[in-house]
């Protein structure tokens, strides 16, 4: 496992665990999948050195906050749980109560790393940042972040915190490159850390799937799975197969060692078995060469993807992981 060092919370594992799907039933993960699977894959994790574990209050109305305590057990206070507020109503007092909430189901008496799950549209963090300094200053946390964040709106929420916000956690991968234009140069001249949720984007990054062999389930109402877009992800993913077979591994891994290839950048994959979570934390080891990082880097800026008509709802569940 390689780490990174973050400012408030130390040695940070490159390759964490999202546990968006503990306690989703939009996954078909279920009951018996939080009561056995998840917390194999959480002590599997830990022998395999993890260290950052990501949930939020909104995974699973709090299920998911409670599965991972309970998984994670005796070590909880040794590793970096990072929780998620959700933006509704972020005042001060609000904010108090409800990182209480997410503590008492983490069996945490101090959360690590506590994030804003999304930009408020209305409350601007002139107001939200001063109740987050409040438990920093009192040591209920151990070091703010954000979620989904654009640059702009990230240094607007150091300005009004009054010190550094250690993380934006953010859709990155191959497939949705954006942060390499502003937000990856910034953490690294900064010293911050960028959280890659999706980094696989739901599996289109694995390889298995083209305009002739569509997804179903949740991925099918996903637009990055249209058959257009499928189409035109042709060259990204021919390419990541040649990569893969000349480092004698899969195109997943060699997708997210090409985010880790990048400054300042950890991921957070989920894993429904543990079998996932093994395949998942080996692309810290695989080192891609120069070459193959610039061929990556170049075919992940020529893809653009279509964007279809979705619903407020559908959008937002995206953003959020819900």
């Amino acid at each position: 496992m390689k780490f990174l060092e973050v400012a408030g919370l130390g040695q940070v594992g490159r390759v964490g665990l999202g546990t968006w799907q503990f306690g989703s039933r939009e996954w078909g993960y279920g009951d018996g999948y939080a009561s056995n699977a998840a917390a194999d894959i959480v002590h599997r994790a830990r022998e395999l050195g993890v260290n950052l574990f990501d949930t939020a209050e909104i995974y699973g109305t709090g299920k998911s906050e409670r599965i991972l305590g309970k998984a994670l057990g005796a070590e909880r206070k040794d590793v970096i749980v990072a929780s998620k507020i959700f933006p509704i109503a972020p005042f001060p007092p609000v904010i108090r109560r409800r990182e209480q909430g997410s503590a008492d189901r983490l069996e945490l008496d101090r959360i690590p790393l506590y994030q804003v799950h999304q930009a408020n549209p209305v409350v601007p963090d002139s107001v939200i940042m001063p109740g987050m300094r409040s438990l920093l200053d009192e040591g209920r946390i151990g070091a703010v972040g954000v979620s989904n964040y654009s640059l702009q709106r990230w240094r607007k929420a150091d300005a009004a915190l009054g010190r550094p916000v250690v993380s934006n956690q953010v859709q990155f991968s191959l497939a949705h490159a954006g942060p390499l234009e502003d937000l990856v140069p910034f953490a690294q001249r900064e010293n911050r850390m960028i959280m890659a949720y999706s980094p696989l984007a739901q599996g289109l990054l694995g390889g298995r799937y083209s305009a002739d062999h569509r997804p179903g389930g949740v991925r099918a109402i996903n637009p990055l799975f249209g058959t257009e877009n499928l189409q035109r992800a042709k060259p990204l993913l021919d390419l990541l197969r040649s990569v893969a077979a000349a480092h004698d591994a899969k195109p997943a891994q060699v997708a997210l060692a090409w985010l880790l290839s990048l400054p300042g950048v950890v991921v957070i994959p989920g894993a429904s078995s543990v079998e996932q979570l093994e395949f998942n934390v080996a692309a810290a080891d695989l080192e891609l060469d120069a070459d193959a990082v610039a061929s990556l880097t170049a075919a992940a800026r020529a893809f653009h993807p279509i964007s279809l008509p979705r619903t407020l709802l559908g959008a937002a569940r995206e953003k959020l992981h819900v």
